[in-house]
């Protein structure tokens, strides 16, 4: 039977959601130098315009249709939604909280997008635009569906009896004894992303003068309202997970509010011992960097827990961050250190703090080390197959704009625009097309 409050919930939450894209663009072309901010933002507007129309042709029948050896769902099934709309009477499918499936299949686009426009921040400032494209549309097909069906399909991530965690501890009642815990994305988007976005930044190599000059953001309020606009929409990604306005909702909103406002004392503390400064670019850092480790325990872990795991995101993503330099790779706006990083954090973490199975509330280790396993094999799926992809477009199409359009302004050399045009006396204004 429809539920129209638990439907108006859904719909709200995956327009949130979608919301977070757009998000993401400010967070990211504030970060990068102005050269690039058109280029950074069209990264992500791309990105949308991609996986929705690959979503619906096959994206949901790969990510929720019948399951091919636990790996990815029949990409043919549904193809074009065919049956995933109505029933043979013509009516609207209804989900067991009352919501048209229809609801749900835009809620899940909006994943799926988001997940795929996050790994652009790891190659800013220096990859061709069509290539990008390319990749998006090949890398969702063959890493986010196929994740997504292993965690919420029913697939090998997943509680189902042929799933991991049931090979591990066994079975009861038809489904894992001990099942795995992703509420809405820790190793689906997070992890996968991460992954992803590391493998391309050794793949793709190091903008010229990294590590050798300056590369400072060149706009910190978009950096900030691109912070502001994702936790916004990040109450559609965590509560909306619940799937209906009740009281998992309610947990997940305030769970996500509470570990994100650790996270940003954290990593402000950090930072300030690190570095004697805490900065607003720290600040809208540690925004993210909570929202990522929350997002896979916003429904199995208390207020408290939620508190500790922020805490230990935010410092722990904080000092990540610094590891490119060190290790001598370019993730430019710290793909690997927040979402990767984060990601495994707040995986790992459900282990000790989740209420029901954590070792912390006395239930030993067994959820601990089934996070552990899920978290490992989203590392190793997506780093091959991200590798694969990769390697086949770096040898097809390549992946770097020419030396003169990295240094000269890739915004202008690729997209024949500029984000900014300076004026006499140095006045500095938007570029408006007549």
């Amino acid at each position: 039977m429809l539920d129209t409050g638990a439907t108006a919930w859904m719909l709200m939450s995956a327009s949130l959601v979608l919301l977070m894209t757009p998000g993401l663009a400010f967070f990211y072309g504030g970060m990068v130098r102005s050269k690039s901010v058109l280029n950074m933002m069209m990264m992500s507007f791309g990105a949308i315009a991609v996986v929705v129309v690959v979503y619906v042709l096959w994206g949901w029948s790969m990510s929720y249709g019948s399951d091919i050896a636990g790996i990815v769902g029949n990409p043919v099934d549904q193809f074009g939604l065919q049956g995933a709309i109505y029933d043979d009477a013509g009516e609207f499918l209804i989900d067991d909280y009352g919501v048209p499936a229809v609801v749900g299949i835009g809620f899940q686009v909006t994943f799926a997008i988001i997940t795929t426009a996050l790994i652009s921040g790891a190659i800013a400032d220096r990859v061709k635009y069509g290539s990008w494209l390319v990749f998006t549309g090949i890398w969702v097909t063959l890493s986010y569906f196929p994740i997504a069906h292993m965690v919420w399909g029913g697939g090998l991530l997943s509680g189902s009896e042929d799933g991991l965690a049931a090979m591990i501890f066994g079975t009861t009642d038809g489904a894992a004894t001990v099942a795995p815990i992703d509420f809405a994305g820790g190793t689906v988007v997070h992890i996968n992303a991460g992954v992803a976005g590391l493998v391309l930044a050794l793949l793709v190599g190091a903008r010229k003068g990294f590590g050798k000059e300056p590369m400072r953001p060149h706009n910190l309020p978009f950096v900030m309202l691109g912070a502001a606009l994702l936790w916004f929409g990040w109450f559609g990604f965590n509560a909306g997970s619940a799937f209906t306005a009740d009281g998992a909702a309610g947990l997940a909103w305030l769970n996500t509010t509470v570990a994100t406002a650790a996270a940003i004392l954290a990593w402000l503390v950090t930072e300030k011992i690190r570095d004697g400064h805490a900065t607003s670019l720290g600040a809208a850092s540690g925004v993210v960097a909570g929202l990522v480790a929350i997002t896979p325990a916003a429904g199995s872990v208390s207020p408290i827990g939620s508190l500790a795991l922020g805490a230990v995101a935010g410092a722990l993503c904080a000092l990540a961050v610094g590891l490119k330099y060190r290790l001598g790779f370019d993730d430019s706006l710290d793909v690997v250190g927040v979402h990767l990083v984060g990601g495994l954090v707040g995986t790992i973490l459900i282990g000790f703090l989740a209420t029901d199975g954590g070792l912390l509330y006395g239930d030993g280790a067994r959820l601990l080390v089934v996070q552990i396993v899920i978290a490992l094999v989203a590392v190793l799926f997506s780093g091959v197959v991200t590798l694969v992809v990769g390697l086949i477009i770096k040898s097809t199409l390549g992946w770097r704009v020419t030396e003169e359009a990295e240094v000269g302004g890739i915004d202008l050399a690729v997209h024949g625009e500029s984000g900014y045009e300076t004026l006499g006396g140095g006045r500095v204004i938007t570029e408006v097309r007549s």
